[in-house]
């Protein structure tokens, strides 16, 4: 295994745009400690947005998950970008000359999508761990441990949204045409979402519980927005007369889910490859 990532990471290693785009995500991701230093005035109250409990212990760990999973993607892109350039550079080819097996390199590939999934999340861990440290009103190490199941959720959605991309960059081979497919497919999936939708308002017996089975949905759903979770939200929901009934877990289910997806794609992947004539 650490051959087969040795030779992905050297290809990476040679690759500009692929370390800017590594390096940008990361930066992006560091760059959410800046949150703490906007400041609002709303009326007679002013104040940081920090103030309002963002990187409070243990809902950070939500936040930071939820804004660190939106700038995905960038390393979208380099996975992408990372199989076109295996067809247009030849390397796929020349890989399985110098006796590098199918199965192996989709397995190089793999690898470095869980790579890529674990040092962001490491990542995130620090960045989170340090921000909450500095501004958070509980400090208490039952309290700052606690909800780390949303890093799981991170984890598990990059894994399987980075499949998802290694298995287009294989199928369509150019990562513009990749990424297109991808956009649309998140499209078909919002339409699917919107006719449920309103079929359910016209009345009509439509479960919205199937589209928590389609790729880009269910990895949506692992990790939710957690804006409506803010005691300011809460108050405010509160004196409107309106409540919030909303589940902001992760269950096993939802992982389950996502995880058959990853298999499902790299499955794909590996079969593309070995059906197709290189």
């Amino acid at each position: 295994m650490l051959r087969l990532l040795n030779i992905e990471f050297h290809k990476l290693r040679y690759s500009k745009s692929a370390k800017i785009l590594i390096t940008t995500y990361f930066i992006l991701i560091t760059f959410i400690s800046l949150i703490a230093s906007i400041e609002f005035n709303i009326g007679e109250i002013q104040g940081r947005v920090a103030d309002m409990g963002i990187f409070n212990f243990p809902y950070i760990w939500h936040f930071n998950s939820y804004i660190a999973a939106t700038l995905k993607i960038f390393l979208a892109i380099v996975i992408v970008s990372m199989m076109s350039n295996e067809y247009t550079n030849r390397t796929i080819k020349q890989n399985l000359i110098d006796g590098l097996s199918k199965r192996e390199f989709v397995l190089s590939k793999f690898l470095t999508v869980i790579s890529f999934a674990v040092l962001s999340t490491i990542f995130l861990f620090i960045v989170s761990m340090i921000l909450g440290l500095s501004f958070s009103d509980y400090t208490e190490i039952s309290i700052i441990f606690s909800d780390l199941e949303y890093l799981l959720g991170y984890f598990v959605k990059l894994v399987g949204f980075f499949s998802f991309c290694l298995f287009l960059g294989i199928l369509v081979k150019r990562s513009a045409f990749a990424l297109g497919f991808l956009f649309v497919w998140w499209i078909f999936e919002g339409i699917v979402r919107g006719i449920i939708a309103f079929s359910q308002a016209r009345g009509y017996d439509v479960s919205e519980n199937i589209v928590q089975f389609f790729p880009l949905e269910s990895m949506s759903i692992l990790v939710k927005e957690p804006f409506s979770r803010l005691s300011i939200i809460q108050s405010a929901a509160d004196q409107l007369g309106s409540e919030f009934s909303k589940d902001y877990g992760i269950h096993w289910y939802q992982l389950l889910i996502v995880c058959v997806w990853t298999a499902i794609f790299i499955y794909l992947t590996y079969f593309v490859l070995k059906k197709r004539d290189l």
